[in-house]
This record gives structure tokens, sequence and C-alpha cells, in this order.
């Protein structure tokens, strides 16, 4: 009979699977062991990043990885970000979710909540693991959230990415259907509205799993 632990991974996966099937905003692109401990989310959203130049840019695609490590579920899931994003309850090594993770919670749950924080529909500027970013999002409120569009898939049957036509049925909207954030370089965080900048987020960096994760 399996473990406790072991039940709970493969109703995780089930709920996952079943949930994301066919949702363009978040898929599962990849998974390791069997049941999955190790899964990887591709988040087609707004959000925001730092470029080299100092300057704050939107990208449009976000990668996160999830460890679900021997504690879990009473131990709160692992979770960091594989592509940069500039928010305050993220940094480079983890994403703060322990004021809001409980056993009781469901995987698929935390995932979605995760992309409300990436596209700023929910932040918490009091605790903050990136300072600069509680800072700007306390001074320029009116440009947020970044992308409005509601992460969560409908409970009835999702509309197929793949499909123009069932896309304007369900009055999705789409990346270009939503104005664009203007932001500003760190160095000049200030509540006056910056300048937009026309440069183009960065190819989100080699996927350090290619050997490990069996793609889905």
């Amino acid at each position: 009979m399996p473990s406790p632990r072991t039940r709970r991974l493969l109703l995780d996966h089930q709920t996952l699977t079943s949930r994301l099937a066919g949702w363009p905003l978040i898929q599962i692109s990849g998974t390791a062991g069997m049941p999955p401990e190790i899964y990887r989310f591709t988040y087609n959203l707004r959000g925001l990043y730092v470029a080299p130049s100092g300057e704050i840019l939107e990208r449009q695609v976000h990668v996160l990885e999830v460890n679900l490590s021997l504690g879990y579920p009473r131990r709160a899931p692992q979770c960091r970000m594989l592509t940069p994003v500039f928010h305050p309850n993220f940094d480079d090594s983890m994403v703060c979710i322990g004021d809001f993770w409980a056993a009781s919670e469901g995987l698929d749950d935390l995932i979605i909540r995760i992309g409300r924080m990436i596209t700023y529909q929910e932040y918490n500027t009091k605790s903050p693991l990136n300072g600069l970013a509680a800072k700007w999002a306390a001074q320029n409120p009116s440009l947020l959230p970044i992308d409005t569009r509601n992460i969560s898939p409908p409970a009835a049957q999702p509309p197929d990415p793949g499909s123009a036509v069932q896309a304007a049925q369900s009055g999705l909207p789409g990346p270009a259907d939503i104005p664009p954030v203007v932001a500003a370089p760190l160095e000049a965080l200030s509540s006056n509205p910056p300048a937009p900048s026309s440069e183009e987020p960065p190819t989100p960096p080699q996927d350090p799993w290619t050997e490990k994760i069996s793609l889905v």
C-alpha cells in the first residue's frame, strides 16, 4: 500500500494535469520522478524583470521549478524561478510562499497563486525578499497589476490554446490585448511615470533539466 506521501504526490499530479489541461496561461513543461517530485511550470503571463541596463522591463514567459521535498506536504514546496523576475516576494533562490502554505492546500492552487504573484495581482511589500521591487511597487500602484487576466483555468472545459476560434468565443484576452506597463530604471525609482522602453526581453535561459526532466 502506498505511503501517505506517495498518495499525496499521486493526487497532486492527477489534479494538476486535469486542471491545467489545455490551459494556455500555465503549462506543466516537465516532471521528474514517478510519481513526480519535481515539476517545471511555464507561465505565459506578463511580469517584470531587470535588464542589464537597469531598466525594469516586461517579459511574457516565466519558468518555475517546484521541488516536493521529503517533508512535503507538511513542509512547503521549494519553489524557485528559472527565469528572472522583479517582484517583492521573489529572489534568485526562492519564492516566498511560507506565509500562506498549509498542508491542506492543493499544489494546483499554489501554482495558480504564484501566477497571480508574477503578474502583481498579489504581492506583499511588508516583508519582501526584494526590497527594491517592494519600493517600486509601493511607488507605482497605478501600473499594477501587470497582467489583468484571470490566471485560474475555468471550471468548465478550458479553451484549446491552438484554436483562435475557441479563444475568441471564450473572451480570454491574449497578451496583445493588454497595454504594456511602463517601468523605470532601478536607480531612478520614483512615483513619476517613467518613459517606455522598446527593448525586447531576452530569450529564457537554456533549460537545465534537458536530461533530468521528461517533457510532458
